[in-house]
């Protein structure tokens, strides 16, 4: 997409309303206010306003070294502790709410009644698929999943998850959106719990806390273990054309038939594990033990500085 293009979908969308403004709705707000949309957070707790500015001001570093304008970036800004109010005439809804789907339903049936037809409404939601989430909207064909991963404002990835009723232009609208705003929209074909990237991550997680509790390597030398192999190839290529490279020549064909049995009797023996109390601490201590001594935002500073890193690296050699 060009960036003329770009500015044709954003024109579209000249106000955001971000409902929720925790860490995921907070990041949103200053991506969108980078890209030049007025924005509009509902959000009740009394101390929102002073919550916002501080993530947007801890923001503006990655975003100027992603090539976004940052000056005078809260101009556009406003507050409003009204749903109904918020979201009047908007053309597009960020929500990031609590994961309660009573909370959501209750929620969007609320926006459906006061927004327009032809507003895009978008969840944040990391685990409720949007079928549900509309479950008391009369028009539910605008609503639809846009999972970010943690912080939308840097990364790429947006998980495009349709309901049972979403219009495929909805879909075809987030997508575009997204994409205005340099994300990477992928679309899921059928819902499911977790989605996909949540999904890898807790199969990923649950064997790092399995070799960890079971003492076979610590916090820290696991982290390097991940960041010195798979981190690394699969931030490069992922899981699929790593594998396929992985079968030589062959790629599949040989992988399969050399490691296929293999995996499909490891994955049918895995160990169980239990994350009780014990091992709870166990990992907690570790984690102190590693992290606890650097202030949390140095550590989200060097973690930001990480991925714009290779971020950087990839993009520019795919412009070679």
């Amino acid at each position: 997409m060009t960036a003329a293009s770009n500015s044709d979908v954003l024109q579209r969308y000249p106000k955001a309303v971000v409902i929720g403004a925790g860490v995921i709705g907070a990041s949103w707000t200053a991506l969108f206010l980078a890209h030049g949309l007025e924005v509009v957070v509902n959000d009740p707790r009394p101390d929102v306003e002073g919550i916002v500015h501080d993530y947007i001001k801890g923001s503006l570093r990655t975003l100027e070294a992603l090539g976004l304008p940052t000056d005078n970036l809260t101009r556009k800004l406003r507050f409003e502790a009204n749903l109904e109010t918020a979201v009047e005439g908007a053309p597009l809804v960020q929500e990031n709410g609590p994961e309660r789907i009573e909370f959501k339903q209750e929620l969007w049936a609320r926006i459906s009644r006061v927004v327009g037809a032809d507003a895009l409404l978008l969840s944040s939601s990391s685990a409720k698929p949007a079928t549900e989430q509309a479950r008391d909207m009369a028009h539910p064909e605008r609503l639809l999943v846009g999972h970010p991963f943690n912080p939308p404002h840097l990364i790429p990835l947006v998980e495009v998850v349709p309901g049972e009723k979403t219009d495929p232009a909805a879909v075809d609208d987030a997508v575009a959106f997204y994409l205005a705003l340099g994300k990477v929209p992928r679309v899921l074909r059928k819902e499911m719990n977790g989605f996909v990237a949540n999904r890898l991550q807790r199969a990923i997680f649950r064997e790092c806390c399995y070799l960890v509790i079971e003492g076979v390597v610590t916090v820290d030398e696991l982290d390097d273990v991940v960041t010195s192999s798979v981190g690394l190839r699969w931030a490069a290529d992922g899981p699929f054309r790593s594998f396929h490279l992985g079968g030589g020549a062959g790629g599949f064909e040989a992988f399969f038939k050399q490691f296929g049995a293999g995996l499909d009797n490891a994955w049918k023996n895995m160990a169980p594990v239990s994350l009780d109390e014990a091992a709870q601490r166990k990992i907690i201590a570790q984690a102190d033990a590693s992290f606890a001594a650097t202030p949390m935002e140095q550590l989200e500073a060097e973690r930001d500085d990480k991925q714009l890193a290779i971020i950087r690296a990839l993009k520019a050699l795919k412009t070679k």
